[in-house]
């Protein structure tokens, strides 16, 4: 079995049986492609299914050389993944990596804004020039719904319920959810349609996209990442930041005014509530005065 192969059927069932998104698939890929790329510069000749452990933890701790754990971790993951693909397909009888051990990695705590920093952004944005309208109205939804980039520049004219008052974001993995949507957002939207959108000279295929590029095309996922960096450089914000931090900041804060890990979990769209709990570990000072405030004993 050769590794071009072996990566082509598993892109294929990452794709098919786990239904996972082309980003997820694309990163699963490269750690099976560095492996591929060390061996070719060592000349090693071993396949898929007869490379060694031995090959493999060699690979490891070079790499570990020059990344930070956290990478390193992810690296053995998705190489542990792989593995297990040609395990699950009965091409090798075990997973060459399961007695690797990942290295301890602290839990990484997701950086926020305040509302006053948030309001600031905002407030930079030039509404005198045509995507001024469109970026106010993305930021306040990458916010205010505590959408992902990847949501966001996704997100259809099709899925705004505003009448209900909800939108519907499909995920990782196409998985669908409806979010609330507020009326200040809502507002942005609608305005960003009237003035701006409803003007553009759309190309074929994105007459339902709601977020586009001067050219009438979908935005991509880094010109989002441009337009908050030029924000926070305007305001002379030091922190680093990207809009993940705004889907951070909308679950920071809902947590901060006192709603439940429950809910949060569902309008995020996480898997699990272990995922949502990273932002109890991030609000510790507010936890504790709920419980000095409404616990019997205080």
């Amino acid at each position: 079995m050769k590794w071009q192969n072996s990566l082509k059927d598993y892109q294929l069932y990452l794709k098919i049986e786990r239904g996972l998104s082309k980003n997820s698939i694309d990163n699963y890929s490269l750690d099976v492609k560095k492996l591929m790329g060390y061996l070719e510069e060592h000349h090693i000749s071993e396949s898929p299914i007869s490379i060694k452990k031995e090959t493999i933890q060699q690979f490891i701790y070079e790499t570990a050389k020059t990344v930070n754990t956290r990478s390193q971790s992810r690296l053995i993951s998705g190489l542990r993944s792989f593995f297990s693909y040609l395990v699950f397909e009965d091409y090798i009888a075990s997973n060459p990596l399961d007695l690797i051990e990942s290295p301890k990695i602290g839990r990484k705590l997701p950086d926020t804004l305040s509302e006053e920093e948030i309001d600031k952004l905002i407030n930079a944005i030039d509404l005198s020039k045509p995507e001024g309208e469109r970026n106010r109205a993305m930021l306040e939804t990458l916010y205010g719904c505590g959408l992902r980039v990847s949501e966001l520049i996704n997100l259809k004219i099709s899925d705004l319920f505003f009448d209900e008052g909800f939108i519907k974001v499909t995920g990782k993995g196409n998985k669908q959810r409806f979010v609330p949507i507020i009326n200040i957002t809502q507002k942005y939207i609608n305005i960003y349609r009237s003035d701006i959108r409803n003007h553009l000279a759309i190309k074929n295929g994105f007459e339902d996209t709601l977020f586009l590029n001067r050219r009438g095309k979908q935005l991509t996922r880094a010109m989002v990442f441009t337009i908050i960096k030029q924000l926070a450089e305007k305001i002379g914000l030091k922190k680093s930041i990207s809009p993940h931090t705004f889907r951070h900041s909308f679950a920071t804060h809902l947590l901060q005014n006192n709603a439940d890990l429950r809910s949060i979990q569902l309008m995020l769209g996480h898997e699990s509530i272990t995922t949502t709990e990273i932002y109890v570990h991030l609000d510790k000072s507010h936890l504790a005065k709920v419980v000095e405030k409404y616990h019997p004993r205080k």
